[in-house]
């Protein structure tokens, strides 16, 4: 949750609502922290994650969309050019060195030997290294993503590339059973 109060009210709100969760083991925690864990579970930042020309398929959030009824927009996410195939969708990624963060904005390629310029088939979204995972992980927008899982792309860094599996964007309880963080 995001709570809003007046500047000169935030230490008392603070102090309140560590005094109600001291019983329930609260622990607050920075930026950093939640842009990790919202990465775990496959949250996007809208913006960071997607473009403007992201479609709710595209992102894995499809199963948000009714089927019943209207909505702005509908008609345009029906368009030939939101649902052809080779679209960029968001994937997961783990590099092959675990130990390896790839840089957030670095193109992937299915072939790091290949002449510059390259064919670059999507990038890196979000990176990082995760504590509860024992190794790094990111998210990326990849042409065809879906069907790319398992696949290995590369990385070009410099004279390096890392080599990273396509794979599906949740890291951290796919099933969704733990609520308690």
């Amino acid at each position: 949750f995001e709570v809003s109060v007046p500047g000169y009210q935030g230490a008392a709100l603070w102090n309140a609502l560590m005094a109600a969760g001291a019983g329930h083991g609260i622990t607050p925690y920075g930026l950093e922290a939640l842009s990790l864990l919202r990465a775990e579970k496959g949250f996007i930042i809208v913006g960071q994650d997607t473009d403007a020309g992201t479609t709710p398929v595209d992102a894995g959030l499809g199963w948000m969309m009714t089927k019943e009824r209207d909505f702005i927009g509908k008609r345009s996410l029906r368009r030939r050019a939101m649902t052809a195939p080779g679209r960029p969708q968001l994937v997961g990624f783990l590099p092959a060195d675990p130990a390896t963060v790839v840089p957030e904005g670095a193109q992937l390629v299915a072939d790091p030997a290949q002449p510059k310029p390259m064919a670059m088939l999507g990038h890196v979204t979000s990176s990082f290294w995760s504590p509860t995972l024992g190794r790094s992980f990111g998210l990326a927008m990849v042409t065809g993503g879906l069907e790319r899982k398992g696949q290995t792309l590369y990385a070009p860094l410099g004279s390096d590339a890392v080599a990273v599996t396509i794979v599906d964007p949740v890291f951290y309880d796919p099933e969704g059973a733990r609520r308690d963080g």
